[in-house]
């Protein structure tokens, strides 16, 4: 069975996209795995440039098949930021909490009391070996706006602050499975598993078969 690394360390993250890609052909394996390996600079201007990004730097240090992903939230009032930055929005040791009053400050100081926004989610994938291996690629978006306030404790990230009108309650307040029918990274991940499903990757096994002889 061919290795796919899930090239993340956000605990949040990986628990969708275990579940998102549970019962595909292969064996997951997670950056814990290459505990020495350095991440990349993210030098993307756009969340697709950062996911293919990583899926080639991941994949051609591991050796194996990779699949990366970029994502964040889009708010209109604030000319789309966090945006790309959104992980490291407010500075890379800021909480969420500390993350969402300065959005809410923000959107005060443009006099806005919310605004439509979205979350996106890019995603690559890439083989190992020298070169740009990037054998897929997708993007799913979610529409919603700015709660007046945050509410709830599920999901992680921006969910407590992102209001999704079909659910008439914010993401942080949805369940796993109502989130993962809808959201941005199940999108992208449902789009990738038909890809992953459908493929025939004996040339892949092939190519790992060869680098490891």
């Amino acid at each position: 069975m061919l290795r796919l690394v899930v090239a993340t360390t956000n605990r949040g993250k990986l628990r969708e996209i275990e579940m998102l890609l549970d019962g595909v052909p292969f064996s997951l394996a997670t950056l814990a795995d290459w505990p020495g390996l350095a991440p990349p600079e993210e030098t993307g201007r756009t969340f697709a440039e950062n996911a293919q990004l990583k899926a080639v730097y991941y994949a051609r240090h591991t050796g194996h098949l990779t699949v990366a992903e970029d994502s964040g939230l889009e708010i209109d009032a604030l000319d789309g930021a966090p945006g790309v930055e959104s992980a490291r929005f407010g500075g890379a040791g800021s909480s969420y909490p500390e993350k969402f009053t300065l959005i809410y400050d923000a959107l005060r100081a443009k006099k806005a009391v919310t605004s439509a926004a979205r979350f996106v989610c890019a995603l690559a994938l890439a083989r190992g070996g020298p070169g740009n291996n990037v054998l897929f690629e997708t993007r799913g978006t979610a529409q919603g706006t700015i709660a007046p306030e945050p509410k709830g404790s599920g999901g992680f990230g921006y969910d407590p602050i992102f209001y999704y009108p079909p659910f008439g309650c914010t993401l942080g307040e949805a369940n796993p499975e109502q989130k993962a029918a809808v959201s941005h990274r199940g999108q992208a991940f449902r789009t990738l598993r038909t890809y992953l499903t459908t493929h025939d990757f004996s040339d892949v096994a092939s190519g790992l078969s060869q680098t490891s002889s």
